[in-house]
C-alpha cells in the first residue's frame, strides 16, 4: 500500500516536473520571439517619456542590451501564459469532476483575458499619465536624466501589479456564486478596502512622492466597488432564480 502510495507520489512529481518544464521553454521561445521586436516594442514602452519631448539615456555599455533581454523575457513569459495555464490545468483536471473542468477551464480563460486587460489598462492609462504628470515637477530648470534600466523596470514593476489586481472582480463572482461573501459584507469592508488600498499602492508601487502611489491605489478601490456590484448582481440573480423556481412548484 506505502509502495502504491509512493509511485503515485513519484508520478505527480514527475508529472509536475514537466510541467514547470514545458512552461520554462515556452517562456524561452516566447522571449526569443519578442527579442526581434525589442526595438519596436521598446519604443512603445518609451512613448510616455519620448512624447514629453524628453530622452532616454544609459549609462552602462551593457545596459541597453540587458534591458531588451529582461524586456523580451517580461513579455516572453505574457505571451507563453496561455500554455502555462493550460499545463496546469492538465495537470490538475484530472482530479476534478465534470461540472468542476468546466467552471475551471472558464476560470483560466477568463482570469488570463483580465489579467491582460489590466496589464494594458495600466500601460495606456494609469502609467501613461503618471509618467507625464511626474515629469512635470522638474520644470524646466530641471533637466531629467532617465536611465532606460531603471526607467524599465519601473514601468514593469509599475504594470503587473495591475494584471494582479484585475482578478479581483472575478474572485468576488466565485466567491458570491459559492456564497462565502455577500453585498452588505462589502458594504462594511469599504473603510478597510480604502485604507487596503492606499496601502498596497505604496507597497507595489514605492515611491518618494505621495502622487504615484495614490495612482495605484485608486484603480484598486475601483476594482473593490466594481466587485461589490457584480456581488449585487449575483444575489439579484439567485434571487429571482429562486423566486422563478418557486412559483414553477406552486404551479
Amino acid at each position: 500500500m506505502l509502495e502504491e502510495k509512493d509511485q503515485t507520489m513519484i508520478e505527480h512529481m514527475e508529472e509536475l516536473r514537466r510541467v514547470l518544464i514545458i512552461s520554462l521553454v515556452a517562456t524561452v521561445i516566447m522571449a526569443g520571439v519578442c527579442w526581434f521586436f525589442s526595438d519596436r516594442i521598446l519604443e512603445i514602452v518609451l512613448q510616455p517619456v519620448l512624447a514629453t519631448g524628453n530622452k532616454m539615456h544609459y549609462i552602462g555599455i551593457l545596459e541597453a542590451l540587458m534591458t531588451k533581454i529582461k524586456l523580451s523575457f517580461f513579455l516572453g513569459f505574457l505571451a507563453a501564459l496561455p500554455v502555462i495555464l493550460w499545463q496546469f490545468w492538465a495537470f490538475i483536471m484530472p482530479a476534478l469532476l465534470k461540472t468542476e473542468k468546466i467552471y475551471f477551464t472558464i476560470f483560466v480563460i477568463v482570469s488570463y483575458i483580465f489579467f491582460i486587460a489590466g496589464i494594458l489598462f495600466s500601460f495606456y492609462t494609469v502609467f501613461s499619465i503618471g509618467v507625464k504628470y511626474l515629469l512635470h515637477f522638474g520644470g524646466e530648470e530641471l533637466l531629467p536624466m532617465l536611465t532606460i534600466g531603471n526607467y524599465v523596470s519601473f514601468a514593469m514593476m509599475f504594470i503587473l501589479p495591475f494584471g494582479v489586481v484585475f482578478e479581483l472582480p472575478l474572485a468576488a463572482f466565485i466567491l458570491a456564486q459559492l456564497g462565502i461573501i455577500d453585498y452588505q459584507w462589502m458594504v462594511k469592508k469599504r473603510k478597510m478596502a480604502i485604507l487596503f488600498s492606499v496601502v498596497a499602492g505604496a507597497v507595489l508601487v514605492p515611491s518618494p512622492d505621495i502622487i504615484t502611489p495614490l495612482m495605484m491605489a485608486a484603480p484598486i478601490y475601483l476594482l473593490f466597488e466594481l466587485s461589490a456590484s457584480i456581488i449585487k448582481l449575483v444575489e439579484w440573480l439567485k434571487k429571482r432564480k429562486a423566486k422563478k423556481k418557486a412559483l414553477e412548484e406552486q404551479e
